[in-house]
């Protein structure tokens, strides 16, 4: 087990959130891109096949072919300060933080880990224990739970927990892809795009796709995405031949959850459709599958199949409204645990009290 941190009897005991996403090479390079794809694709819960028939065509073929393709394509929306993905989650992590220290005080430790890359769950887990976090909320940043993404991020936390001989109180948050909140958040985004840009003739709801079996074994995530979807079309206020929910990022050769985004785009622009705006209220933060998967490789099917004008509509990203939806699903479940700090005079007589029966700290 993972040595314990130093101890001393009344110290204050602390609350703490962990916002887990998935994860992002550390840089734009398909030196980077290897360990980053081996660590994802190798996760039981990502690829459900047999490991002895998975093993050769991960190693064999997918890792000498694939990191040099990512790595092309994340170079083309790489920021200065790095990855999206990671770049918004760091500056969603510190807007959190900020907008709890009116409700908290003191005000919760929050921090981020990557269920794929860095900083992983292990290294920010146990420095939230050594900042002396007993009790903390996991709050992974997917709205929609899947096995292979919420559950995943699960599954690392209890790992971790296992390596440890004092344990802290753990709470998940398992999805909120129908908090109003967050509703109210992504409609807003949209209406203030259109503000700006006017509207267009079909809106793509995009989803991050997972395969067809995991809905027949009983994953919910195709339901919670139709839900999202539907609740969007509603606060703004779209009949149903106005938008249309789809899923994106396809994986091999097994079926997926349809209708698939790019098969969509493509027969839209068919259709001669003047323009399609595209938004992907699955990921909360701008990143790979957004920004190049959709703004660009969607743009030239849908340009290309003869559509005239497409439009992708940003992430929620930093939005003030997000950030209190998220600051209001974290402080939906910490109920009753910012209630735990103690007083100066409380701690130092808890103190005396262990002091006087044997305490040597």
């Amino acid at each position: 087990m993972s040595p314990e941190p130093a101890y001393e009897h009344g110290t204050q005991s602390l609350t703490g959130i962990l916002l887990v996403n998935l994860g992002t090479p550390d840089a734009p390079t398909a030196q980077a891109l290897r360990p980053y794809l081996k660590q994802f694709l190798s996760n039981p819960r990502v690829i459900e096949i047999s490991p002895w028939a998975w093993w050769p065509i991960l190693n064999g073929v997918i890792l000498n072919t694939r990191p040099k393709k990512s790595a092309e394509k994340y170079a083309q929306v790489w920021m200065p300060e790095g990855s999206p993905l990671k770049v918004h989650t760091e500056r969603q992590t510190r807007l959190l933080r900020n907008a709890l220290a009116d409700h908290a005080h003191p005000v919760p430790m929050v921090e981020y880990a990557m269920s794929i890359g860095n900083p992983s769950i292990a290294e920010v887990l146990g420095r939230m224990k050594q900042h002396g976090c007993e009790r903390i909320l996991v709050l992974p940043l997917y709205p929609q739970y899947a096995s292979s993404s919420t559950a995943s991020a699960f599954d690392e936390v209890f790992a971790q927990l296992g390596k440890m001989r004092n344990t802290p109180a753990i709470r998940t948050v398992k999805h909120y892809h129908d908090h109003p909140g967050y509703i109210a958040a992504l409609a807003r985004n949209v209406q203030d795009y259109w503000m700006q840009a006017g509207k267009p003739d079909k809106l793509v709801i995009s989803f991050h796709g997972v395969p067809r079996f995991t809905l027949d074994k009983g994953d919910p995530y195709h339901c919670e995405c139709q839900k999202t979807g539907r609740l969007l079309a509603e606060a703004l206020e779209l009949k149903t031949d106005e938008y249309q929910i789809c899923f994106q990022s396809r994986f091999g050769r097994t079926e997926w959850l349809r209708p698939y985004t790019a098969v969509t785009l493509e027969q839209l622009g068919k259709q001669n459709i003047r323009r399609v705006d595209v938004v992907c209220p699955g990921f909360v933060s701008d990143c790979l599958e957004t920004l190049e998967e959709i703004a660009m490789e969607g743009k030239a099917i849908f340009i290309q199949a003869g559509g005239h004008e497409f439009h992708y509509i940003p992430c929620l990203n930093e939005r003030d409204d997000w950030i209190q939806a998220l600051a209001d699903i974290a402080l939906a479940n910490l109920h009753g645990w910012l209630n735990l700090e103690h007083s100066g005079e409380q701690l130092a007589q808890s103190r005396q009290w262990a002091l006087e029966r044997g305490a040597t700290k």
